[in-house]
This record gives structure tokens, sequence and C-alpha cells, in this order.
């Protein structure tokens, strides 16, 4: 005590912690991979309740960026979808077959959602967004055999049959179209199941749920149904198809009336000049083509869906203290914290100063303080990016700061959009090329928040201790950097435990405040042989460049260049750009140059859907073949395929929309299993009339009376089960809201597009189209057997009879 000033203190401050302005202790909180949100959370609710009780009355617990409750928002938001979704495909089958066959085909939608359930969580999974997506996909899917069962069942009725002949003749006739058409639906998911990556980690639940709830709906299909039907079944309206087939069977296409009749004269209309008609889609399908490559709005990886909290960092470089870089992040806090009392947008804002060891990496070196704005309802306050507009605007006349923002990723965490990756062996050429990389980018419109990775400027001071020198006096190297600790941090000598703690405390010895300066440095004193002696006498005090963080990338250096877009900008598109500027910017030969981040899992999403669906159609075709053995009507039927994917073109250019790689690249692949139901049926039933002996003209008339109905009740349930999220309109019925726009939706809204759009146009040229093809075969060999003489002409004809035969 005679020497030294000795008292309890604490550590030096490295951070400063704020909640709506006020001082705070924050735990942050992070769940370990694969733990339930839900539950962890609630955990620590309770932890921190009980432990509560103990802590003085002063000390207020507020809770923030609580993410279960956005998921409980988003699970209940698609709960509400789920429910509209089965309501409005049961309204469609009640209006289309009677109430008593609607009974039976809605057993099979809890049927197949309550075994979907049951078998995902025997594999231990859990319901999530993606499951409960995946439900909703499937609404309009697992009626889909339901249906085919009962309207042929229902026909079969109208014409007397007894309902138990008639379902159990039913479930005999259709149950290979629908085993086809149910395995190609799989068949265009099964690849889904081996996506790699993050995005693949997303998204691996929607195939798995596909996979269970339509197996659960083929067994509903052709064991459930069935059997109920044969108990309770009721004609209810398959008069209409058995009318149209029986006036075709009587030359009298014309007096029909209703919907079935308008389609059959349209059909005879098209079979006159079936090759016009299919030159007619040819030339259509290229004009969208043309369309969508002069009007098209690009692509981007994932929706832009509304975020429920941001990131407001601010940059300034120096050698700043903690208080200094608290007083800066203060000016913005305060100009944030005006904002919030001006309009109240904000549940919470959350300040943090000093080290970010947040577990954020995404932060750039010279961030010195984050706000996390966690935003209010999204019914009660403006878009996230007017928001943030406006608190960068607030902000922009601070001098010796930059203020960025970054919104919530929706999606895999990728980090900014744009991410440029500069490598060489030799370092020295890296530099120059970032800096030019990023003054290209700061003169681009739409690219704001540029920064990069390039050691911080700054100097370290170094000391060399003359060796020989010290030597003379006898001076010690260990103890001149002792001495030297006394004017920094502190030289720890001990430690001990207190009684009042568990835990040990150091004891460090230090200058006093006033003495812990740099030109104390040059007057340091070391104890010696001969008594004290200034340092000054044997070490020199350097100041050199500062070494910052060094990155390498398989053991190459790197410097990356990030960016963020502007509000409305495609990333894509100014990749692009930046592409085409760097192929001419005569940078160094030895730089290689990498597009990282969004850029980079866009094109490995790319890469993996397009084999995606070439499997997808690959397996279809094995199935058809096995199901059809005729390489023509496999071919045929994969025609739709093509057709979806231009519908899905036509919706993106009706809606101005860019082509989301994820999204509407899963809806591409899935249109493939789906769309191909119909033509199934269609060519299916074709066969069995063929099989009967009827001419091919009228074999084709009857399929599409017969089979328009099935048709489109199938896809327009999908339509419908689908029509909710496509135009992102929220209903629940029970509290009897509608909301439109919310962020639940926003998530689905491009890959229901893509199958509402796609699968509404592939079904319309089907209708058509598929009758033409088949007629156009039977013209082409009648017209091939007549020019090669009557023998030939006579064996066609003996061929056209045997043909179904032998595929039978």
């Amino acid at each position: 005590g005679d020497v030294a000033d000795v008292r309890r203190s604490f550590k030096d401050r490295q951070a400063f912690a704020r909640i709506d302005g006020k001082p705070a202790v924050v735990l942050e909180v992070s769940k370990r991979t694969g733990s339930n949100i839900i539950d962890t959370i609630a955990v620590v609710r309770e932890a921190v309740e009980a432990e509560r009780a103990n802590w003085p009355p002063g000390v207020t617990v507020s809770y923030s960026q609580d993410k279960s409750e956005d998921i409980r928002g988003m699970l209940e938001d698609l709960e509400n979808n789920l429910a509209l979704a089965v309501v409005l495909v049961l309204v469609i089958v009640l209006g289309s077959l009677g109430w008593r066959t609607t009974t039976l085909v809605a057993v099979a939608v809890p049927g197949s959602f309550l075994a979907g359930i049951l078998m995902l969580a025997g594999m231990g999974l859990t319901i999530n967004i993606v499951v409960l997506f995946g439900l909703i996909f499937a609404a309009g899917n697992v009626v889909d055999g339901a249906i085919v069962v009962t309207e042929y069942a229902d026909a079969r009725m109208a014409e007397g049959i007894d309902r138990r002949h008639a379902y159990a003749l039913a479930a005999k006739r259709m149950a290979w179209p629908i085993i086809a058409s149910t395995a190609t639906q799989l068949a265009a998911f099964l690849p889904l199941l081996f996506w790699p990556g993050v995005v693949g980690e997303f998204m691996k639940y929607l195939p798995i749920s596909q996979f269970v709830t339509m197996g659960a709906a083929l067994a509903m299909a052709l064991i459930f149904v069935p059997v109920l039907g044969a108990m309770f079944g009721r004609s209810g309206g398959g008069t209409a198809s058995v009318d149209a087939v029986r006036a075709i069977e009587r030359n009298e296409i014309g007096r029909q009336q209703g919907m079935t009749g308008a389609y059959v004269r349209l059909l005879d209309r098209a079979l006159r000049r079936p090759g016009s008609v299919l030159l007619g889609a040819t030339l259509l399908l290229v004009a969208v083509t043309f369309l969508y490559g002069a009007f098209g709005r690009g692509v981007e990886f994932f929706p832009n869906v509304e975020p429920d909290r941001s990131l407001i960092a601010v940059h300034a470089r120096g050698n700043l203290s903690i208080s200094e870089q608290d007083g800066l992040v203060r000016e913005v806090e305060e100009r944030v914290l005006r904002l919030q009392a001006e309009r109240g947008e904000f549940a919470s804002i959350y300040t943090r100063t000093g080290k970010q060891d947040g577990g954020n990496d995404n932060l750039a070196e010279d961030v010195i303080g984050t706000i996390t704005l966690e935003f209010a309802d999204w019914r009660e306050r403006r878009k996230a990016d007017e928001i943030i507009a406006d608190i960068l605007e607030r902000t922009k006349d601070f001098a010796g700061i930059e203020v960025d923002a970054q919104k919530e990723d929706a999606g895999p965490p990728v980090g900014k959009p744009i991410q440029i990756q500069l490598s060489a062996r030799d370092p020295e050429v890296i530099a120059p090329a970032a800096a030019l990389v990023r003054q290209k980018l700061a003169s681009m419109d739409g690219i704001i928040n540029i920064e990069d990775t390039r050691p911080l400027p700054g100097i370290q001071w170094n000391f060399e201790v003359d060796r020989a020198q010290a030597a003379k006096f006898g001076a010690d190297v260990t103890a001149i950097g002792n001495m030297l600790k006394l004017v920094t941090n502190g030289l720890i000598v001990s430690d001990y435990r207190p009684d009042d703690s568990d835990q040990e405390v150091d004891i460090i010895v230090r200058y006093p405040q006033q003495d812990r300066m740099l030109e104390q440095l040059d007057r340091i004193r070391v104890q010696t042989e001969i008594g004290l002696v200034p340092i000054s006498n044997f070490v020199t005090r350097v100041a050199e460049p500062k070494t910052g963080t060094i990155n390498r990338v398989d053991q190459r250096r790197v410097i990356t260049v990030k960016a963020d877009v502007a509000p409305g900008i495609l990333p894509d598109q100014k990749v692009m750009e930046i592409q085409k500027w760097i192929a001419g910017a005569g940078l160094d030969p030895q730089i290689q140059i990498a597009f990282k981040g969004e850029d980079e899992e866009q094109k490995k999403a790319s890469d993996f859907l397009s084999k995606a669906f070439a499997g997808a159609v690959f397996l279809i075709f094995l199935i058809l073949m096995a199901q059809f053995n005729s390489f023509y009507h496999t071919i045929l039927i994969l025609s739709a395929v093509v057709m979806s994917t231009f519908g899905v073109l036509i919706g993106l250019l009706l809606t101005a929309q860019p082509f989301g790689i994820v999204m509407s690249g899963i809806g591409v692949v899935a249109l493939a299993g789906i769309v191909v139901a119909n033509n199934i049926v269609l060519i299916d039933t074709f066969t069995q009339f063929r099989r009967e002996g009827r001419p091919a003209r009228e074999a084709i008339m009857m399929t599409g009376a017969e089979r328009l109905r099935p048709v489109l009740l199938t896809a327009l349930n999908n339509v419908l089960g689908l029509m909710p999220l496509t135009f992102g309109i929220n209903v629940d019925l029970l509290n009897r809201a509608i909301t439109v726009g919310a962020p639940s939706s926003q998530w689905w809204v491009q890959l229901s597009q893509a199958i509402v759009y796609g699968l509404g146009f592939a079904t319309v040229l089907t209708l058509v189209l598929t009758p033409c093809a088949l007629m156009l075969r039977e013209n082409v060999g009648a017209w091939w057997a007549r020019r090669r003489g009557p023998a030939r002409e006579e064996q066609h004809a003996q061929r056209s009879e045997s043909l179904p035969k032998a595929a039978e």
C-alpha cells in the first residue's frame, strides 16, 4: 500500500450493450444443430423465470428476437392455407360429383395426411414450414386417385351397374393408371432427396413429405375408397360423360349440351386438321420462347421475403478505444431511437459496441458496432426496405463512419449477394486488383454497402532490443517485456479466490491511468545490476504497418470484395455486368477470380436442378414404357412436361417476376411428375377403347368425352389447392380474417405460381393436342399404307387392330 493503490476492480470493458437505449446485460442463446427451436426457447424462458425470483426488484427482463414466435406464426398461416386448400378442393368435387361421392373423396384427405404425419414421426422428423407446405402441395394430389376411381364408378352406376360391382370394376380398371401416375409424381421428387449443401438440407423435407402422403393416398384410392364406395356409393352426376359417349356412338355429336358437349364439338373440329393444330401449338411455344427472351425479368436465387429483423452495421477505422467506438455507435443509435419515437416500427432495438462475437461471420473487420432491429408486426409498419432506406438517409451526414444495413436472410445464409474472391500466389498483386474492383463497384448504379477483406490500415509498435548493449547493463529481456506490460494491459503476477466468489481473480500490476501513455514507453526504467536504467539505452521503438487478418483458400492468399444490391435490382444481372467488365479490365493474369456467396450457391442449385429434372424425366420415361410398351405413347405423354415448362414462362411474363432458381426450379421438376398424369389417363382410356375394336377417331372422341371430367377435376384441384399461396392470400377460417402478402406466404409464391401456370397451360393443351397427336399418327399411317399400295393398306388396317392387343 506504500507504493501502489491496491483495490478490487473490473476488467477493462470490451463491449457495450443496450436494449432500446438502456444499458443491458444480454444473453445471446443459440440452439444446437438438430434441436427443436420452440422447445429450446421454452426451456430458456423457464430457466430465466426460475432465477428471476432471486434478482433485485429493479432488474427488468425482456425477450427479443424470439424466433419461436415467428415459427408459430408461419405454421399457423400455413395451417390456414392447408385448411382452405382442402375446402376448395372438396367444393369443386362436390359441385361435380355430388355430396355422397364427395364424402368418399374427402376421406382420402385426412387419411393420407394423418398416415403421412405418422410416418414422418416414425422417421424422427417434426413438423416444419417445408413439411406443412408439402401437405398444402399434396392437398390437390392426394384426392386425384380417389377422384379417378369414384368418377369411373359414378359413370358405371349411371349405366345401371350396382355400386358394389361399379367400385370393384373402378378399382380394378383404374389401378394401373393411378399407380403409374403416382409413380411418376414420386419419380419427379426422388432426385430432390439427393440435393447436397445447405439448400438441400433446407428443401429435403418437401420430397419426404410427398413420398409419405402420396403413398398413403395410393392406398386410400385403391383400397379404402372402393370399400366405402361399395357400402355407401351412389351415382352423383356421371350421366353427362355417359350421354356424350353414347352420342358419339350414334354419330350425334352436335346434340350434346353442356361443357362436355362443347368440348366434344371442339375436339371434333380439331381432329379434322390435327397437323394444323399441332403446328399452331408449336408456333405458340416458339413465340413464348422469343417473348420470354425479350421481356423476361432474369433469375434470382431465393424469393425476396419480408424480414422480421435487420442488422445496422457501423464501420469506422482508426485506433479507437472502446469508449470512442461506443460514442460513434451511440450517435447512430440516437437517430434510430428518434425514428422509433416518431413511428413505433420496432419491437426492440439491440445495440452492441465492440468485438462482435455473436456468430455473425459476414461482418467486416472494421465494424465497431451493430444495431439489431426487430421489426413490429408486418401489418403495422412500412416495408423493411423503406425503413432501412429511411435510417440510411438519417445517418448519411456522419463524418468518419459508414452505416450499412443487412436484411435477415429468408433462405439459406449466403451473405451479401455479390462476393468477388480474388486469389494469387503472389500476395502483392491482389490488393491493387481488389481496390480496382471495389472502385468499379462504387461507380455502378444499384450496388450499395461495398466492403472488402483487405487488411485494415494501421501501425504497430515494435521494440527492437540491442542484446549486446543490454548485456553491458546486465538487463534481462524478459524484465524489459514485463515493464512494458505495466504501461499497457498490466502484468499478471498471481491470482486468488475471494470468499464471495467461486472463480479465481487475477492480480494485475500496472501503472496509473495518467502514466499509461505512448511517451511513457520511452521513459520506462528497468532494474539491472547497476540499478534502474532507462530502456531507451538499448531498446528502439519502431512503427511498422500493422498486420491484419490474412485469409487463405487452398494455400493461396485471397481478398474478397462484397456488396449489396439496391431494392428491386437482381444480383444476377449485376454479376453478369461485373463479369463482362472483368473480362476487359486488364487485371494481372496471375489473379484468379471466383464469384462466391449467392452466385456460387445459385449455380450449384441450378446445376443440381438441371440434373434432377433430367433424372426425373428419365425415371418417368421408364415407368411409362413399362406401362404402355410404346415409344410413341411415352413421348406423347412426356410432351406435357415441355408444355408445362412453357406454361411457367407464360406465368412469369404475366406477373413480371424473375425465375427463382430454387423455388421455380423445384416447381418445374415437380410439374414433370404432375402433368403426365392427365396424359396417362387419356392414353390408357384410348388404348382400352382400341382394344374393344373401336375405330381410331371414334376411340379418341369417346376418350375425350369420358375422361374430360376427371382430367379437369384433378388439374383444378391442384390449381385451387395452391391458388391462395399463388396470390399471397391467407384466410383464417376460424377467426374469419383475410390477410394478403404475409411473409409466410411469400416463401412459396414462386413455387405455387410455377405449378398453377404450368399445370393450367399444360392441361388446356393436353385436352386438345394429345387427341390430335393420336389422330395424326393414324392419318400418317393410313397415308403411308395407301402410298405403298392396297396390300400395304390392308396390312396397316390389320396392324392397327392388333397393336392394342399386343400392348395389352
